[in-house]
């Protein structure tokens, strides 16, 4: 049972630990080295596309916008550039188009003098599900070295854990106000219970008793 009881606990954690790493945003320092777009037929993997921009009609393919990037280690990695619009995650994100013309003007091909960005992004990059994180910003940075401190993912959960102490306190207050009284007189109930069973029994037994007592005739 206790083996049971830690991997439900640990399919949680990675669950949670999956979904959190998946839609809050992260933060890569890279340079842009092309912008492309190119027309995906969505299949088995359409649940880590996003939705068509608002104001276009949903189908089986579309056009999706990339931003093609390097890392200063020479890693090349690849965003797609879609709207979120009004669902989930909620980055209400409206304007990709804005985006891709802000990181065509920000391609560095000179590798002796590049130009770095801070590419704010969710989602993960996975070539066998054929899987691209989305770019929420690009900003220019002053080089490959620029720490970025993630702000709103520590507020967030600093907000989370409030959000959990309080429920915490709230059930205990609960708990203790409502539950273990009821509880409490469950079992003084069946304590009483016994005690009359018990009773009824030492009776039962005493005029058993008696009949054997009682002579032949």
């Amino acid at each position: 049972m206790r083996y049971v009881k830690w991997t439900f606990f640990t399919i949680i954690a990675v669950l949670l630990f999956s979904f959190f790493h998946y839609t809050l945003p992260q933060h890569d320092i890279v340079r842009v080295v092309g912008t492309e777009n190119r027309r995906i037929d969505f299949g088995e993997n359409s649940f880590f596309w996003a939705s068509p921009d608002v104001g276009t009609a949903a189908g089986t393919n579309r056009d999706v916008r990339f931003i093609n990037a390097e890392y200063p280690n020479g890693k090349i990695i690849v965003y797609r550039n879609e709207d979120t619009g009004w669902g989930w995650p909620p980055y209400f994100k409206l304007d990709s188009s804005n985006l891709q013309a802000e990181a065509q003007a920000l391609i560095s091909n000179d590798k002796a003098n590049p130009t770095w960005v801070s590419v704010t992004h969710y989602g993960w990059r996975n070539e066998f599900l054929t899987i691209y994180p989305n770019a929420i910003t690009v900003t220019q940075v002053e080089g490959p070295d620029v720490r970025i401190i993630p702000w709103f993912n520590i507020f967030f959960f600093i907000v989370l854990a409030g959000i959990l102490l309080l429920l915490w306190r709230m059930w205990a207050q609960f708990r203790e106000r409502t539950i273990d009284p009821t509880l409490e007189s469950i079992g003084d109930t069946i304590d009483e219970i016994d005690d009359r069973a018990d009773s009824l029994w030492a009776r039962f037994k005493a005029w058993l008793a008696t009949w054997r007592g009682k002579p032949r005739r």
